[in-house]
Order: structure tokens, then C-alpha cells, then sequence
């Protein structure tokens, strides 16, 4: 952390609808991973400022809940419409802080504004119910209730999307937020605040804070103003965060790590298949907490998806995010890059042997670029097959019969997402009532979308994103017994 600004631009904190500076004036540079160049200084708060962003969320709590369904779905509309139209800009920036490709930075922004328009209109649908009395002169209804003041903490591989699943449900449910981005990528949200600002959402209603983790994530535990943590990160930290919630019995949504099964059955194509798994793989260079991560080849088709996904992967245009026609980025940051070179050997020195890749780009004098690398021979002790990877590393493995890849598909403490290839019904049927994880992919890898559920079973996460489950975990349910007068 540094105490003064350079030329680049200071980003603010946003509390109470003021953009502020940290209380102590401290900065942090945000670092572009394809340069490894400072390109803007943020404002470093710490627990003061998380303390006051959540004292201005109570604050205007009660006016924001009492705005009807359709009011607060204007301004969440309204900003959908801002971002399409900045989603240029927006792009651009998330590149520049993140390292993925433009296409796939201006990808997440419409994504994310869609997240926003959904749940203007699913905020309309916050049904509760009459429900049948027994005793003569009673009736029972039940209606939903916003669960309060919002903590939404997010990580750097998905900035503005898994900010805008939590923040968009949250406001549509009448709750206020305080926001939590990663430390590393914050411009592009402020970007996203900028949007909401704009399409006139009031003081205090959502609040953005940027700081260390530990520090913000005590002062959300510890602080009785804050009723629900919305966390998505590692499996560890959400154990964490569960249990101090527990203290205050705060409400708590958790979407996890992974460690998601690709299957490919033999009645389908396997160039076709290839091309598909190595497309979910190297998105955002494996970063992903629902990327496809084991591989699972029937012996029929293992020899041709093979020389498939390796021709793929090599043909793969590696390079700055911002260059026409780039596939893969750099890696996120130094320490990242270092721990698929530590994964890639490990499974080298217990005999994998690497296809493809497998060694940080030599054609970079700077950036965190690591070769997109496919790897057979593969044994089911490697880190890479018991650890989430989160990086560009496609191990192969072969199977023959469907009970047994069932198996070892659900072999993982982890349940997030399973990806299967096949054009045969029954198998398809099969896959999807066999295999625990919480989002299921049948020859699709990447199958988010707003008005679908989202979240993993097991240590993957607790709760649902997104979709109708997505507005319930933001309000509470209130049953109201009534008893009429007689006569």
C-alpha cells in the first residue's frame, strides 16, 4: 500500500453517495497483469470506512424498502441500459485490471447487465401466499420481508458479473448493500456504481469499499448492522465466514470452489467435443470456479479427442487482452502463474506427460503469460486432480463404462459443475440425476444465464444465485395469523 497518489488515476470510495478517499489517504496501485504496470491508484479503506458504508445502509434501509417492486426496478433497469451502452468502456477496463480478453470482458458486462434487467422484473414476483385455514374465524397469509443490510464480497476473476448477482437481487428485494471487491480489481465495478449512480439510485442504498480482507470481512462479521454476507471465493474462506456468521446468526450465501468433471461418451463426435472442452477450459485461462477442470475420455474416442484438444490448445492466440483477436491472457498475477508452474510440475515428476504447453510463455518480456497446456498420463494423486487448479491445465484421463466415471466424477469434496458430451438421450438423462454438482452442462460449458440457479452441493457452496432462487435469498418469510371478529 502506498500514502500517495502517482499521475495514474485515483479511484474513490463510494459511502453514502459521496465518493470519498480513505480515511488515512492510503492507496493501492491496481496492477495490469499483460504489463505489469500501475494503471490507476485506489482509495484503501480499512474498517472505519466499512463501518460508516454500513451505518449509511441502515440508514436508508427503511425508505428503500418501502419503495414499491416497480420503483426500485426503474433505477435497476436503468442501470442495465447505462452499462450496455458503457460496455465498451467498461470492457476495457476490466481487461486492463483482470488480463482477459476484450471479447470476453465486454461478454461479462452485457451478462452482468442482464443480471440487473432480470431482477428488475423478478423483484415484481416477491410473491408471499394465502394459505388454508383450519379454525373458523382465522386466515394465513405470508409476505416477504427484505433480510436487511447486505455485506457482498466478491474475488478478481469475474468482477462485475459476481458483484451484479449479489447487488442486483439484493436491491430488487429492497435490501441496501455494502460492496467488497477484490483489492486488485475494483475499477471496473466503480464503473458499474458510476452506472447506478447515474440511473438514480439514492444515498446509502449501495456502498463500495475497497480494503484489506480481513480487516472489512471482521468489521461484516462483528458489526450487528449487517444481516446477510454474500460471499463467493475459496472453499477455506467461506468456512470462515460461516463461522462468524454464526455469532450473529447472520444470513449467508456462499458460492464456492470447484473441480468440475468433462465427460465425452463415443456416440458423439470427438473433434466436436474437443473443441467444446477446450473452449470451456481456457476461458479466462482456466480462472474460473465452474471451468472444467478433469477430463474424462471413453477409450473409443480418447486417440482422436486427444490429437483434437491438443491442436486446439496449441492454436490458441495468447497475447495482451486488448490485441485484436487474442483467445487467452495473461494469467491474473505473479503468484497465480507460480502455482500452475508448481501444479504442472508436481504432475511431471509423477509422470504426466504434458502434450502440449506446460512452461510460461517465452514470447513475453513482461506479463503473466503460461502456455495453454493439455497433459495425459494422468493419476488421480496429482495436485491438479485434488486441488482446484484455476489455471490453463487440461489433464486427460480415459474411462469405459459409465458407473465407474460416475464414480470417479464424484470423487471431490467439491459439487459446483459437470459438463458431459453426448447425443444419446438416456446417457444425458443418467449423467444428470448421477453426478453431484449443482449446475450440470449437457454439451454446453457455458451454461450461466440469469433466469437459471447457480451454485454448487458439498463444500461448493451454500445456496443459490441468480433465478427466482436468487431474489429468495435476499427476504424473509412472514407468516401473519389473522382472527376475524365474530358475527
Amino acid at each position: 500500500m502506498t500514502t500517495a497518489t502517482t499521475t495514474a488515476t485515483l479511484r474513490r470510495l463510494y459511502i453514502d453517495g459521496t465518493w470519498c478517499e480513505a480515511d488515512n489517504g492510503g492507496t493501492l496501485g491496481v496492477i495490469n497483469p499483460a504489463t505489469e504496470e500501475v494503471i490507476a491508484e485506489v482509495a484503501y479503506g480499512g474498517r472505519a470506512e466499512t463501518r460508516r458504508a454500513l451505518e449509511a445502509a441502515q440508514r436508508a434501509l427503511p425508505a428503500w424498502m418501502k419503495l414499491t417492486a416497480w420503483d426500485r426496478a426503474k433505477i435497476l433497469k436503468k442501470t442495465a441500459e447505462l452499462m450496455r451502452e458503457r460496455a465498451d468502456a467498461i470492457a476495457r477496463t476490466l481487461t486492463m485490471e483482470q488480463g482477459k480478453p476484450l471479447a470476453e470482458s465486454k461478454a461479462e458486462v452485457l451478462h452482468s447487465a442482464d443480471t440487473f434487467e432480470w431482477f428488475a422484473e423478478e423483484g415484481k414476483r416477491a410473491y408471499g401466499q394465502v394459505i388454508p385455514h383450519s379454525i373458523p374465524g382465522k386466515r394465513h397469509i405470508t409476505v416477504k420481508h427484505p433480510v436487511g443490510v447486505v455485506a457482498s464480497i466478491s474475488p478478481w476473476n469475474f468482477p462485475v458479473t459476481l458483484q451484479a448477482r449479489k447487488i442486483a437481487p439484493a436491491l430488487a428485494a429492497g435490501c441496501t448493500v455494502v460492496c467488497k471487491p477484490a483489492s486488485q480489481t475494483p475499477l471496473c465495478l466503480i464503473q458499474v456504481f458510476e452506472c447506478m449512480i447515474e440511473a438514480g439510485l439514492p444515498p446509502g442504498v449501495a456502498n463500495l469499499v475497497v480494503g484489506p480482507a480481513q480487516e472489512i470481512g471482521d468489521e461484516f462479521l462483528e458489526n450487528p448492522i449487517c444481516r446477510k454476507i454474500s460471499f463467493t471465493g475459496s472453499t477455506e474462506v467461506g468456512k470462515q465466514i460461516m463461522r462468524g456468521c454464526a455469532e450473529h446468526i447472520k444470513r449467508v450465501s456462499l458460492e464456492l470452489g470447484g473441480h468440475a468433471p468433462f465427460i465425452v461418451f463415443p456416440d458423439a463426435d470427438p473433434e466436436v467435443g474437443a473443441k467444446i472442452a477446450v473452449t470451456g477450459k481456457f476461458r479466462n485461462n482456466g480462472q474460473v470456479c465452474i471451468a472444467p477442470s478433469r477430463f474424462y475420455v471413453h477409450k473409443d474416442v480418447e486417440k482422436k479427442f486427444t490429437e483434437a484438444a491438443v491442436e486446439f490448445a496449441r492454436a490458441l492466440k495468447l497475447g495482451n487482452g486488448l490485441e485484436p483477436g487474442v483467445e487467452v491472457g495473461p494469467m491474473f498475477e505473479k503468484k497465480a502463474m507460480q502455482q500452475t508452474i508448481d501444479l504442472v510440475e508436481d504432475a511431471r515428476r509423477r509422470g504426466a506427460k504434458i502434450l502440449t504447453g506446460g512452461k510460461r510463455s517465452d514470447r513475453f518480456e513482461k506479463g503473466y503469460f503460461f502456455e495453454p497446456t493439455v497433459l495425459t498420463n494422468v493419476s488421480g494423486e496429482l495436485r491438479m486432480m485434488t486441488e482446484e487448479p484455476f489455471a490453463p491445465v487440461m489433464p486427460l484421463l480415459d474411462f469405459s463404462k459409465l458407473d465407474d466415471v460416475i464414480r470417479a466424477a464424484n470423487n471431490t469434496r467439491y459439487g459446483l459443475a459437470a459438463y458431459v458430451f453426448t447425443n444419446d438421450l438416456t446417457v444425458a438423462w443418467r449423467m444428470a440425476e448421477g453426478l453431484e454438482a449443482g449446475i450440470i452442462g449437457i454439451n454446453d460449458p457455458v451454461p450461466a444465464t440469469p433466469q437459471c440457479p447457480f451454485g454448487g452441493m458439498k463444500e461448493s457452496g451454500l445456496g443459490r444465485e441468480l433465478a427466482h432462487e436468487g431474489l429468495e435469498a435476499y427476504l424473509e418469510t412472514k407468516y401473519v395469523s389473522f382472527k376475524l371478529r365474530e358475527g
